[in-house]
């Protein structure tokens, strides 16, 4: 995604290399071997809400993989906190090696990271724009979704958005990263950064157009639905998504391709896009918890409980309130 591995993916722009932006200003200038202040204090901001990020998606994919029933949107949600785990972990060890100046292993350890980092980055905003349609349709076609939808269609839609993901990378990293060895064939580096964008962009429409749709119905027209948790937690998420996550997108697979140039404001900007990933990232169990205890008793309710309260696709009755109740006794 740019003209070595260490540009393709801005996050080891920073972090790879301890050495800080330079400035004009001697008001600015740091002591030697210390770190500037601008880029420290982004650095711990994301190794804090890294660390509650990686609890509450460990737990919600506890729950989730071992204690709850499973259905068509819970699995998504299952791989989405998975992609977020996975990168807030990668950002956490990234900002760490930074802030104690520890060089990388090697060139491959490097490429192994920053592959990492981009297949769960990618997978993550492909995992919401798959939830988003999933939830438009079973709110547009509900008659469809729930008689004729292929059973097994979350876990196929997951699997191959995991594929694709990874296989993104390994050509982004073949032709344009550290294994391109070939300097004459740049054509296929542009042809992956074009492929690369396209998709981002399309995924971006998807994600916009159809959670458009979702409060269309939801709040305009004749034939208005009830609000269900699920939809909330949906709605959330992704406005969550389009304040914290989305500038991240443009800048990172939009912007810096189109500008092909790095500078000291890039670095300063491409920080602060930085932390608001990391809170993008951390925030889905955060939103989980509020929906399912929303008018609820939490000292009555067990994390389980909460979690699937989240995730009810049904309108809120006194049965739904008895049955959740009565969950509470399960292991």
């Amino acid at each position: 995604m740019g003209e070595s591995n260490g540009e393709a993916f801005l996050a080891f722009k920073t972090s790879a290399s301890p050495t800080a932006p330079v400035t004009t200003n001697p008001m600015d200038e740091t002591l030697p071997g210390s770190i500037d202040i601008r880029i420290l204090i982004p650095k711990l901001m994301i190794i804090i809400f890294g660390l509650v990020g990686l609890m509450g998606n460990a737990i919600v994919f506890w729950l989730l993989g071992f204690h709850l029933r499973r259905n068509a949107f819970s699995v998504y949600i299952l791989n989405l906190a998975l992609a977020d785990f996975l990168f807030l972990l990668s950002s956490i060890i990234a900002s760490t090696l930074f802030l104690l100046k520890v060089s990388y292993i090697s060139i491959i350890f490097l490429l192994c990271f920053n592959t990492i980092m981009m297949v769960v980055y990618i997978a993550g905003i492909s995992m919401l724009s798959a939830i988003s349609t999933e939830c438009c349709l079973s709110v547009l076609c509900p008659t469809w979704y729930h008689c004729h939808r292929p059973v097994h269609t979350s876990t196929v839609m997951c699997a191959a958005i995991w594929v694709l993901s990874l296989l993104i990378c390994i050509l982004n990293s073949y032709f344009c990263g550290v294994l391109h060895t070939r300097y004459d064939n740049d054509n296929g580096c542009l042809a992956t950064n074009i492929f690369t964008t396209s998709y981002m962009i399309f995924l971006l429409v998807v994600l916009c157009l159809s959670s458009l749709a979702l409060l269309a119905r939801l709040f305009c027209g004749a034939g208005q639905m009830k609000l269900t948790r699920f939809h909330v937690t949906t709605l959330l998420t992704l406005l969550v998504f389009l304040l914290c996550g989305l500038p991240f997108a443009i800048y990172c697979f939009l912007l810096f391709k189109i500008k092909g140039d790095f500078h000291v404001l890039d670095v300063n900007l491409y920080l602060a896009l930085e932390v608001l990933t990391a809170i993008n990232s951390c925030a889905n169990p955060i939103i989980y918890f509020f929906v399912g205890s929303f008018r609820h008793q939490l000292k009555h309710q067990t994390l389980k409980m909460v979690l699937q309260s989240a995730l009810q696709d049904t309108p809120v009755t006194a049965e739904n309130m008895v049955e959740m109740s009565s969950n509470k006794a399960e292991p």
